[in-house]
């Protein structure tokens, strides 16, 4: 009966965080982004501490640097990134023409020889469908994150109450997860414990080793695409690091939109086509042998297709907000889901019906 009552209460308290979560998804964003900030910089904070500073001067130095680092980085970045950004969407249309009159031109002769000119018209049609069909898929998903993070505040609001939430959290945190852990149920307070270690671990792990990923990822594209004069490369560059958190699909966007890019900018000069190719092959090895095993790691514990589920499925729900909340989601569901195995593995359930195991024999 005890252990009844303790599933309906968490089941009950789960619906209500996900139901909180879900009607107030519209004032969310600052608050989350200041509990995110304000978890990734704890560390930092309590290094501080330990070489002698106060919490509330470490808090100070640690949001006054971050702050600093982000206005510079908004006032070198933003300029370039929005006029490439602009220029991108007005020639996009050209660009996607004239990707299919190569298309055509290049293969034509042999869908003519396949099929005679229907078929060279079907194709035609078909690439600008797929083209229109994903152009409106985007535009869709974008308009959705965009509406659950419109209704909060405008951008100002955001950048104003997201470092004051911050400061707030990353004074008083270790404070908070004292008190958190003395609500716990005295019985089960070690297997929670140790729950929340892993979770913390898995979440840590994957976050600050991802994000100085993209960081790396981005700026070497962008970089690359640059030097080799490629329109918008900064731009292509600078999305497809910030996109690699989801695994394959940004360095896929950033190696299907450089690629066509230098289609029609370069054609028929093949070697600057390769040298974009290139670019995006050497990132993707850097990525896998060297910067994902030595800052991310093999431990964390999330599967590429339930970590892209899960960006999408929250993404959906939530808007921006739960983009925040779908890696640590889903990495603390991970890590319930590999207890609850654990459990099943070691109780009667797994073996029922099995004969007991043989007795060693003993001499008389």
């Amino acid at each position: 009966m005890i252990a009844q009552r303790q599933v309906v209460f968490w089941l009950v308290a789960l619906i209500l965080v996900v139901t909180g979560l879900y009607v107030l998804r519209d004032m969310l964003l600052p608050f989350v982004a200041g509990l995110a900030l304000a978890y990734l910089l704890d560390p930092l904070a309590d290094r501080l501490e330990r070489l002698g500073l106060n919490r509330l001067w470490a808090t100070l130095l640690i949001l006054g640097i971050f702050i600093l680092v982000f206005i510079v980085a908004l006032v070198l970045l933003v300029p370039i990134v929005a006029n490439q950004l602009a220029a991108f969407i007005g020639k996009l249309p050209e660009t996607v023409s004239r990707l299919q009159q190569l298309a055509a031109e290049q293969g034509g002769t042999l869908l003519e020889r396949l099929g005679g000119p229907a078929v060279l018209q079907d194709v035609q049609q078909s690439l600008g469908d797929v083209v229109s069909e994903g152009a409106r898929w985007l535009g869709t998903f974008l308009q959705s994150l965009w509406s659950g993070g419109q209704a909060i505040v405008n951008v100002f609001a955001l950048l104003v109450v997201t470092p004051v939430v911050a400061f707030y959290l990353l004074i008083d945190w270790d404070r908070m997860i004292a008190t958190l852990d003395s609500w716990l149920p005295r019985r089960h307070a070690p297997t929670v414990r140790q729950l929340a270690r892993e979770m913390d671990g898995a979440i840590a792990g994957f976050i600050r080793g991802q994000a100085l990923v993209c960081i790396i990822l981005g700026t070497f594209y962008a970089v690359g695409l640059s030097l080799i004069g490629l329109n918008f490369g900064a731009l292509i560059g600078l999305g497809a690091g910030l996109i690699s958190f989801i695994p394959y699909v940004g360095s896929l966007t950033g190696l299907v939109l450089s690629v066509g890019v230098a289609i029609v900018q370069f054609w028929p000069d093949y070697i600057m086509i390769g040298a974009t190719l290139a670019i995006f092959f050497a990132g993707q090895f850097f990525e896998g042998n060297i910067l994902s095993p030595k800052l991310v790691g093999h431990a964390v514990g999330l599967h590429p297709v339930w970590l892209m589920f899960a960006l999408f499925a929250f993404g959906s729900l939530f808007g921006f907000v739960g983009l925040l909340l779908a890696v640590p989601i889903a990495a603390a569901l991970g890590v319930l889901a590999r207890f609850a195995v654990r459990q099943y593995l070691a109780s009667s359930l797994y073996d029922e019906g099995m004969p007991p195991p043989p007795r060693p024999e003993t001499d008389a």
